[in-house]
């Protein structure tokens, strides 16, 4: 019963020291909260500071990078262009040069036939089991 009146009347008390000491209370936080306090000054232009830089972080990003990206992507596709159009110049796949070092299978691979590696890709690699040099 004590506990449970305890209780129910922290809040008030607290509220009426609170009251009571609100005068002194806010003359320190009006000493903290002045402007001529060096602390609170430093912590202002650091604040400052920090939007300034993420301001500028955020232009280079936006305005620099971005472009330097869709640069880099214009040149790699213009590069992947030009490498198969090498390639449609060259002769067949079925008429190249087989050499023996090419090609070689001590036994065969677990999947599909088993004569093609795992990034075997039919438009560049070619293997014909039968053609020797």
């Amino acid at each position: 019963m004590f506990q449970r009146s305890v209780l129910r009347a922290t809040p008030r008390l607290t509220a009426q020291l609170r009251a009571a000491n609100s005068p002194v209370r806010s003359a320190i936080q009006r000493r903290f909260a002045s402007t001529e306090n060096a602390f609170i000054k430093e912590r202002q232009a650091v604040k400052e500071h920090a939007a300034a830089t993420t301001e500028l972080w955020r232009k280079i990003s936006i305005y620099g990078v971005v472009p330097c990206l869709i640069l880099a992507g214009v040149n790699a596709y213009n590069l992947w262009t030009e490498h198969w159009e090498h390639w449609s110049h060259m002769p067949p796949l079925e008429e190249r040069i087989e050499y023996p070092y090419q090609n070689i299978r001590s036994k065969n691979f677990p999947w599909g036939d088993g004569d093609k590696t795992l990034f075997w890709n039919d438009k560049v690699n070619f293997h014909n089991k039968d053609k020797t040099t």
